[in-house]
C-alpha cells in the first residue's frame, strides 16, 4: 500500500502531491490493478490533511480512470501505468541509483541532482513539465 508524503512548503497543491504520489506508484509498479488505496481515514491518521483533500485526489485520479471507488469497501486501482523499463525493480532504476550514488559522491546535492536530471529531460524530452504531467510522447 501507497504511503503518502505531504510537503508543505512544496507550492504543490496537497491534493495533487497525492495524485502525483499514486501516479509515481503505479508507473513503479508498486500499486498494481486491484489494490485497495488507503482510505481516506488512513490518509488523515498519516498525514494530519482535511479528508476532504483525500477524497479530491481521489475523485481526480478516478476522473482519469486510474481507480474506482467501491462501495462500503474503498478505492481500488483499475489500471496500472507501469512500463516494464521503469518498475522499481528494472536495471535502469538501479543504473540511475548508482548514477544518483556517483553524483552525491562528486559533491552534488539533491537541488544539483534535481537540477541537473530537470535540464537533461529538457533537453531530451522537450518542453518543461513537472513530473506527471507529460504523457509518453516520443520525440520525432
Amino acid at each position: 500500500m501507497v504511503e503518502y508524503r505531504i510537503d508543505r512548503r512544496s507550492g504543490i497543491a496537497t491534493y495533487l502531491q497525492i495524485v502525483q504520489q499514486t501516479k509515481q506508484a503505479l508507473r513503479l509498479g508498486l500499486l498494481e490493478p486491484g489494490d485497495r488505496l488507503p482510505t481516506a481515514k488512513e490518509v488523515v491518521a498519516a498525514t494530519a490533511i482535511n479528508p476532504n483533500t483525500v477524497l479530491k485526489a481521489y475523485r481526480e485520479l478516478e476522473r482519469e480512470g486510474l481507480v474506482e471507488p467501491r462501495p462500503g469497501l474503498g478505492t481500488f486501482v483499475r489500471r496500472s501505468l507501469a512500463r516494464p523499463g521503469a518498475a522499481a525493480d528494472s536495471p535502469l532504476r538501479a543504473e540511475l541509483a548508482d548514477w544518483t550514488d556517483r553524483a552525491r559522491a562528486a559533491g552534488l546535492d539533491r537541488e544539483d541532482v534535481t537540477a541537473l536530471v530537470a535540464s537533461v529531460l529538457e533537453e531530451r524530452f522537450g518542453e518543461t513539465a513537472a513530473p506527471g504531467e507529460r504523457g509518453h510522447e516520443e520525440n520525432g
